[in-house]
């Protein structure tokens, strides 16, 4: 359980830095943000390397990267400063708030999101939770993919008062995974290579379903940013409520191997459809 913990432990640094992206986004402060995004891969990756110097093993390396998931808040620290309006203090309660709310959504999001890879290590064979392993390599970079359209858009999804903004930012996310997925199952063998080579050939035919649970998943994030971005932190209720439906197609159905990511596709994609669709709120956040 120490890698669930620590890879938990991340989402404390990475709320406050989202935070701080937030404000210097919102403020065109681009330098600031410059070193605030190279700050959490500079400080990852540092950290990481020097865990591993150390003590060559999976949990020093998730040490190290928790450690150096702190440098980009220290790099926008000042952005956090308490400023005042008029001569009177700006209470940071609110922000405060926010954090703890947010850090609840993004668990939320981060347990769905990482679910299989925990039930496919708990019910498959060792050969089979490991074929599934290399395919999560392949998803997971379907997620990361578009993840630059929710910074960049971030500041209109605040501001925005219609649907417009949301869908368009979706749209542009589901662009970008209809292409992973069409490159994918185009180019599996080539996909192959990406997540471990020939002696993963069994999975080459499913390879397109990673990517499209990784597409479906980037969906999903990008609306848990515009859920934020307005304040409307009623879609954590959600997240959890798709997080019991894996497990209970998971473990109430037995589904297999390709089942398990099937599910996964679909409640993502359920899940998205469901909040994209729904009334948005209007932001409360001023130009």
């Amino acid at each position: 359980y120490w890698p669930v913990v620590l890879c938990g432990a991340t989402l404390v640094p990475l709320t406050i830095m989202g935070a701080e992206a937030g404000v210097a986004q919102g403020t065109s402060r681009w330098g600031s943000l410059t070193a605030i995004f190279l700050g959490n891969g500079i400080g990852r990756v540092t950290g990481g390397t020097i865990a591993l110097i150390i003590a060559p093993n999976t949990t020093s390396a998730m040490i190290g990267i928790a450690v150096g998931s702190w440098l980009p808040v220290l790099a926008g620290a000042k952005l956090l400063l308490g400023h005042s309006d008029g001569g009177h203090p700006i209470s940071r309660r609110p922000l405060l708030r926010e954090a703890v709310l947010s850090t609840h959504a993004l668990l939320a999001y981060f347990v769905l999101s990482n679910l299989d890879s925990l039930i496919a290590r708990n019910r498959f064979d060792v050969h089979e939770s490991g074929l599934y392993a290399s395919g999560l390599i392949l998803a997971k970079a379907a997620l990361f993919f578009p993840q630059f359209v929710s910074v960049v858009l971030f500041p209109d999804l605040a501001r925005a008062t219609t649907n417009h903004a949301r869908l368009r930012a979706v749209t542009l996310v589901a662009g970008f995974g209809a292409m992973a997925v069409a490159a994918t199952a185009a180019l599996p063998h080539v996909a192959l290579i990406l997540v471990g080579g020939d002696k993963y050939a069994e999975v080459t035919d499913r390879l397109w379903l990673f990517a499209l649970a990784g597409s479906l998943l980037a969906i999903v994030h990008l609306l848990v940013f515009d859920a934020l971005a307005r304040h409307a932190h009623g879609i954590v209720v959600m997240l959890w409520g798709a997080v019991v439906a894996v497990l209970a197609v998971a473990y109430g159905f037995g589904v297999g191997f390709t089942g398990l990511v099937l599910t996964v596709a679909l409640v993502a994609a359920t899940l998205a459809a469901v909040v994209c669709f729904a009334p948005g709120e209007p932001s409360d956040a001023k130009p």
